[in-house]
């Protein structure tokens, strides 16, 4: 490592510690045949101080997994039950995945490194623990996306390709194996909660309870730490299911043990971006009753958090913690409120009524959600005809007066002819280009356009008003 650089601004944490051995089983990575970088975040490695390690040395850390100076000696595999499609679950875990090192960004939060596809666990039941090329890059995809439209997100970090060939059911095999790192804020999650009540174990509750509060919030704990730590939750899933809307993000996948204890979307496996406004849109193809489906996303998060709410039962009496879920609904609408005039790029705008005729109009015309607002912040010059029908009506009265935020249409970007999406097709495309040429500069030049718009929309609203 850099030495100079690492003096600077590189700070190793090992938080995790206050937890252990309660939360968490020491593991060893998998030895890989290979190790080929593929894919490494030295926009993200800037803010942890690790964008100095050299490409040797970036593959001995999150390819090989040599402890990072300072920090962890040891990766952890992390235990934690959760409800999998409403049905509780005490036989999960970290099954191909761990923490690998905690760290401080430039602004001074805690941070984990955490990969999926190490290797197997005590938790990987009958699974090998390893991870897919392609689960790797769509990876990348989703996550770069995600950020660019304003989502509280994970970051893809590193893929390595391992030189494994995988059987998989669900995708032509053998295909080719990965090892993932990505950088979240906390591997805490509802389910960590979960397994603590489940074995009505109050003193680890206490403990987890503490960790959020002032290690991953910064809060002083107040009289009711539980109901004070529900209260952030609430806060941070409702805004995250705003996200997810307004950026037309199916997770497919939102089950307690995948929702983050500070509100942060991470874990995709089968997401997908709707390209119409369409409620009953599904990503899982597993998800026969549409469970997860787009529409029922807000829902489905508000029944995750009100299952830590019951685990934090035997901490604290349940009105305190009723009141604080009661909040979600409200909080919920505020936050829409709040992203879709931001991705319009105005301000001003009454609550409710832009957002229903928008999403009438939407339906009504079939125009796809990222067309929709791209025309909308460019001043929807560019196809006129579209929005003169009489279903956009009560959408053009909305709008009417409302100020643009300063600078919404400087960028460039908002005089392109296509607007930037991530739907299935390219996804399976960019992967196409790998897989049979390897051929890695589409998914190159797709990032580099989603960081681009991700520069003309510009800085998100926060959790909170």
């Amino acid at each position: 490592m850099n030495q100079t650089l690492q003096a600077a601004i590189y700070r190793p944490a090992t938080e995790i510690d206050a937890l252990m051995p309660d939360i968490a089983d020491p593991v060893a990575a998998a030895d890989f045949p290979q190790t080929i970088l593929r894919y490494r975040n030295d926009r993200a490695a800037a803010f942890v101080g690790l964008d100095g390690l050299s490409d040797a040395e970036w593959v001995a850390h999150f390819g090989r997994f040599e402890p990072l100076e300072g920090g962890l000696p040891r990766p952890l595999a992390l235990r934690y039950h959760g409800h999998q499609f409403r049905h509780y679950n005490p036989d999960i875990g970290d099954g191909r995945g761990f923490l690998f090192a905690q760290l401080r960004d430039d602004a001074g939060r805690l941070l984990d490194l955490g990969t999926k596809g190490t290797g197997q666990t005590p938790y990987s039941r009958f699974g090998d623990g390893r991870l897919t090329l392609k689960g790797g890059v769509r990876e990348i995809l989703a996550t770069e996306m995600l950020e660019a439209l304003g989502v509280t997100t994970s970051k893809t970090f590193s893929i390595i390709e391992t030189g494994e060939a995988l059987e998989r059911n669900d995708e032509p095999s053998p295909t080719r194996g990965a090892a993932m790192v990505r950088l979240s804020h906390s591997h805490i999650r509802i389910g960590s909660f979960q397994r603590a009540a489940f074995h009505d174990d109050k003193a680890l509750l206490a403990k987890l309870t503490d960790y959020a509060l002032t290690r991953l919030y910064g809060e002083e704990p107040g009289d009711n730490p539980p109901a004070q730590l529900l209260g952030l939750v609430v806060e941070r899933a409702a805004d995250l299911a705003a996200s997810y809307m307004v950026a037309g993000f199916v997770h497919g996948v939102l089950n307690s043990d995948n929702i983050n204890i500070t509100g942060e979307s991470f874990d995709y496996g089968p997401w997908r971006f709707t390209p119409l406004w369409d409620a009953n849109f599904t990503a899982a193809y597993f998800d026969h009753q549409g469970l997860y489906a787009f529409g029922r996303q807000a829902e489905a998060i508000h029944w995750d958090v009100a299952q830590l709410a019951v685990s934090l039962r035997p901490l604290v009496e349940a009105p305190a913690l009723i009141a604080q879920l009661e909040r979600f609904p409200a909080l919920y609408g505020d936050a829409m409120q709040r992203r879709f005039c931001w991705r319009l790029g105005v301000e001003g705008a009454e609550p409710g009524a832009m957002i229903e005729a928008a999403v009438r109009g939407m339906v009504t015309t079939g125009m796809p959600i990222d067309r929709f607002f791209h025309d909308c912040r460019g001043g929807m010059a560019r196809d006129a005809a579209s929005y003169g029908d009489a279903a956009w009506a009560p959408f053009r009265e909305a709008i009417t007066g409302l100020a643009a935020i300063p600078g919404a249409k400087a960028h460039p970007y908002w005089s392109d002819e296509v607007p930037c999406s991530m739907h299935i097709e390219e996804v399976e495309a960019i992967w196409s280009a790998i897989d049979k040429d390897d051929d890695w500069v589409p998914l190159h030049a797709k990032v580099a356009a989603i960081r681009r718009m991700g520069e003309a929309l510009g800085k998100p609203p926060g959790p909170t008003a």
